[in-house]
């Protein structure tokens, strides 16, 4: 592997320090049990990320069924969707003499370069086929400014241009989120971080998840997340 694919993972190391909140660990009980102040964000089950798509995460497809089985503790779920215009910033496509993973410097900072992945309106950029939540009350598109990207469902990678996620659960008077999806070092972390960041209690639910774990990138993320107070927990905490 490449010096430029190994900086590419940097990124974890690039959260900005964030506040300690008064928001007990406590306050995810041994059991869990789900109420109307909890929530379930569903990150990036599309077929890009998917065997056979433009940007695989390894046993991807395994999530969606248990994915559907938890979800239906939950009467509020939120799913995310990557959404890129074509000849995105991210893509290395946009950069000749680039390759996928390299890394380069942009107006918000480094921006790992991708293949070019999840493209508005592609069937690439669909949701799984399997994926069965039918009571999900809100799509957060991310990604879709041609010049940011946007791994969090919070913020986007510039750490200033929100999603409206944050606002929206507030209104909902939200307190916990539980994260689940693809993958658990890229887009399930920044989603668990910045989570913790807005106030509320986090929590990753391990097995719902895959990761990409590049050079250590999966050991990064979960000490990253750990060291901010984002729980780790299996689906038969739930189930």
């Amino acid at each position: 592997m490449n010096a430029s694919r190994r900086r590419s993972l940097s990124f974890l190391s690039g959260f900005p320090a964030l506040a300690v909140f008064a928001a007990p660990l406590s306050a995810f009980a041994a059991s869990e049990t789900i109420g109307d102040a909890d929530a379930l964000i569903v990150v990036d089950v599309q077929n890009c990320f998917m065997p056979g798509g433009t940007l695989p995460v390894k046993e991807g497809d395994q999530v969606v069924p248990l994915i559907n089985k938890i979800a239906r503790r939950f009467h509020n779920v939120v799913i995310t969707q990557d959404w890129h215009t074509p000849g995105h910033t991210s893509f290395a496509s946009s950069h000749p003499g680039k390759k996928p993973f390299e890394l380069i410097d942009v107006s918000y900072g480094k921006q790992v370069l991708w293949p070019d992945h999840c493209i508005q309106g592609t069937q690439d950029a669909a949701l799984h086929s399997g994926l069965d939540i039918p009571q999900a009350q809100l799509i957060i598109r991310k990604g879709f400014h041609k010049d940011t990207d946007s791994y969090s469902a919070f913020l986007e990678a510039d750490k200033k241009t929100p999603t409206g996620l944050g606002g929206y659960l507030k209104q909902r008077a939200i307190r916990r989120i539980y994260v689940c999806g693809l993958a658990t070092d890229f887009c399930v972390a920044w989603t668990a971080l910045d989570g913790r960041a807005a106030g509320f209690q986090v929590a990753v639910i391990e097995d719902a998840s895959r990761a990409i774990d590049l050079n250590g990138s999966l050991k990064g993320a979960w000490d990253e997340m750990t060291k901010k107070g984002v729980r780790r927990l299996q689906s038969s905490d739930l189930l």
